[in-house]
């Protein structure tokens, strides 16, 4: 038997516009996304490299190609839309009121947009400094 506070708690859910869902989908898209992203940037700078890693030289020859640039541009998109979408569900678990939703959401966009920001920055500066 259902109390009175979890039924209306459960017809407000299923009254108002809940974006929760969706973006949970979208958090397992990206994070299954991650999985093959990963996996290819990890063999492509850890295994097949003598010594483990790459070095300076070696990244801005690596990333000179298209291709590559492209991957990782997508590898820094893809991650940082899984991680903020994984720290805004972790805040919303803890049920803050609407009004700190709405901040935590817009804190959460800019903070995406300034580490997508920076991170196209650098890959755009690692590829100048490779065609010089």
């Amino acid at each position: 038997m259902q109390s009175s506070m979890s039924r209306r708690t459960l017809e407000e859910m299923a009254t108002r516009r809940d974006r929760s869902g969706s973006l949970w989908l979208v958090q397992a898209f990206t994070g299954l996304l991650l999985v093959f992203i990963l996996g290819a940037h990890m063999i492509a700078h850890h295994f097949i490299v003598e010594g483990g890693l790459r070095d300076y030289q070696q990244v801005l020859d690596y990333v000179a190609n298209p291709f590559v640039f492209i991957i990782e541009v997508v590898f820094v998109i893809i991650a940082t839309i899984h991680a903020l979408l994984g720290a805004r569900a972790i805040v919303l678990d803890l049920r803050p009121p609407a009004a700190t939703v709405k901040v935590i959401n817009w804190v959460l966009v800019a903070i995406g947009a300034v580490a997508i920001g920076y991170g196209l920055w650098l890959a755009l500066a690692l590829q100048r400094a490779a065609g010089a």
